[in-house]
């Protein structure tokens, strides 16, 4: 029930010949702090939407366990992401299709970003949204589709700022990140409409959930996928659930679609005896596929925040009277008429830089937020202030999944080996740097914001090397374990069936042969959007 399974469910159950059952480990997207986009400040803490996973201790965080958070309800994790609407660079599609995938091209994606949207900047209206099939927009975007896009309704005046000491730091300003160009600081779009998050689930699957052809089954922890012998090998045949403490069985009569994510994904096809068989026989399951490549290539952006006080600003966001004060009148806004403050992402800015001169494409990602910023959110800060991440587009470490247990309800051991090659701190270390010069320019240095703490004393490359060390995380964008191509630590092929078992796909984050330099949601809605032309064209 996360992106990738809400696009599925739609666009296949839009046959009414064909039957489709959607299972969901969490529950309904009923919170208020999933559909208030600001709401996703408090989802750390207090929010039970979330597996809160962590990964094993990191050897290039200095033994640390970092936070992997992932959407546990409808919607999955664009239900608590930061709903900022980037596809990546062509670049990244063109990778893909040259490591052995035919069909993934960035001219062969585009169309499927382009069915899936509805841009209200294109648009000229807030209409669509739907399951339209009309595509109208420009070159690189589309309306009628229905995921909402638009720009942030009631945007904090800190953004521009940004924009502007980035320029002043000798980047371009560019106003769309998914067009013709990546590179450059700006505005991000958000998936909003109406003021509120509009997750893969409020787009794609409640309006398909009056369907007498789609069945969704919510709180339905998957416990192994049911495989039979065949002619040409094992089938899948159907999934095994546990509901209410009891084990439910269903039948599939086509396909089995896998699309619980780079962490789930991997560890349900182990439990069901899909993987290294060696792995397998370790905890005593029986090997129904010996594919070796399943958990394999785990990566991950690796992502550190900078920290900047500044009490005399009272528009920014913080613990303290008056940010209460506004805090409560925001809350009457949002309620009343879906404006206002609350309406924020908080990263409602950034860009794609480059290291250094000589990289072909941006490796470098900016989110300025709109707030101070440590540990995920989930340690409170006192007084107003902002903050600003840099995170590494294009890893060159990998890590793995493996499986904990043979109990479907322990959690994977997650490893994604964070800073695993000396090049990825090497670049972390210059991006630290430009990050910092870029926060010193006069148009945010004249509101007297100061560093914080924890960061400023960290000056020469080693200082700043130990800072990352002890300070980086993700940027919630894991990918790769069961990765598409053709190579023998391949998982799936460009169609996306698992390779050994008929009537299996993989359909989520985890088939990228590479992480898209970018935030990961918008492409797995794509990759959903594809695959489900995918599977309508195998069945005819």
């Amino acid at each position: 029930g996360g992106s990738a399974g809400c696009v599925l469910a739609a666009r296949l159950s839009e046959d009414p010949k064909v039957q489709v059952a959607l299972l969901e480990a969490g529950t309904v997207d009923s919170s208020v702090l999933i559909h208030c986009p600001a709401g996703l400040a408090l989802m750390a803490r207090v929010g039970g939407d979330n597996w809160k996973f962590e990964t094993t201790p990191q050897p290039g965080l200095n033994g640390r366990k970092g936070y992997q958070p992932r959407g546990k309800v409808l919607g999955g994790s664009s239900s608590i992401n930061a709903m900022i609407y980037v596809r990546g660079n062509r670049a990244d599609y063109d990778h893909w299709a040259e490591q052995g995938n035919p069909g993934w091209s960035y001219q062969d994606v585009l169309p499927y970003f382009k069915r899936s949207e509805h841009n209200e900047r294109f648009a000229g209206s807030s209409k669509g949204g739907g399951q339209g099939n009309e595509f109208h927009g420009n070159e690189f975007h589309g309306t009628g589709g229905p995921l909402n896009v638009k720009d942030l309704t009631s945007p904090n005046r800190f953004g521009p700022i940004f924009v502007a000491a980035g320029q002043q730091a000798g980047y371009r300003a560019n106003d769309d990140f998914n067009g013709a160009e990546q590179e450059g600081v700006g505005r991000y779009q958000v998936t909003h409409k109406n003021g509120e998050r509009y997750s893969a689930a409020k787009a794609y699957l409640k309006p398909a959930m009056g369907r007498p052809n789609l069945k969704v089954i919510t709180e339905a922890h998957t416990t192994r996928i049911l495989t039979e012998p065949a002619a040409n090998g094992p089938k899948a045949v159907g999934v095994e659930y546990r509901q209410d403490g009891t084990l439910h069985q269903i039948q599939c009569g086509r396909e089995v679609l896998l699309c619980a994510g780079a962490l789930q994904s991997p560890q349900v096809l182990m439990l069901s005896g899909i993987g290294p068989a060696a792995q397998l026989q370790q905890h005593g399951i029986a090997v129904v596929a010996d594919v070796a490549g399943v958990g394999e290539n785990l990566h991950d952006h690796v992502d550190v925040v900078l920290c900047y006080n500044a009490p005399q600003v009272k528009d920014l966001f913080g613990v303290s009277p008056g940010g209460l004060w506004r805090a409560l009148k925001g809350i009457f806004e949002w309620r009343k008429f879906r404006t206002g403050m609350l309406t924020t992402n908080f990263a409602e800015a950034g860009g794609f830089v480059k290291s250094a001169p000589a990289e072909p494409v941006p490796d470098l990602q900016y989110h300025f937020v709109i707030g101070k910023l440590v540990d995920h959110g989930r340690k409170p800060t006192f007084g107003m202030g902002y903050s600003c991440h840099v995170c590494l587009l294009q890893p060159k470490a990998r890590g793995s999944v493996r499986l904990a247990s043979s109990d479907p309800f322990a959690a994977p051991l997650i490893d994604p080996n964070f800073l695993g090659d000396p090049d990825d701190m090497k670049r972390l270390v210059r991006g630290f740097k430009q990050m910092r010069s870029t926060m010193a320019q006069p148009a945010l240095a004249g509101y007297g914001g100061t560093e914080t703490d924890r960061s400023v004393n960290a000056h020469t490359d080693t200082q700043i090397e130990d800072f990352i060390r002890n300070n980086a995380d993700t940027i919630y964008h894991p990918v790769g374990s069961c990765r598409m191509g053709n190579g023998p630590l391949d998982v799936v092929d460009a169609q996306l069936r698992v390779r050994g078992v008929q009537g299996l796909r993989v359909v989520d984050a985890s088939v990228m042969p590479r992480v898209v330099s970018g935030n990961t949601n918008a492409p797995v809605i794509m990759m959903a959007e594809k695959a489900s032309d995918l599977i309508k064209a195998a069945a005819t």
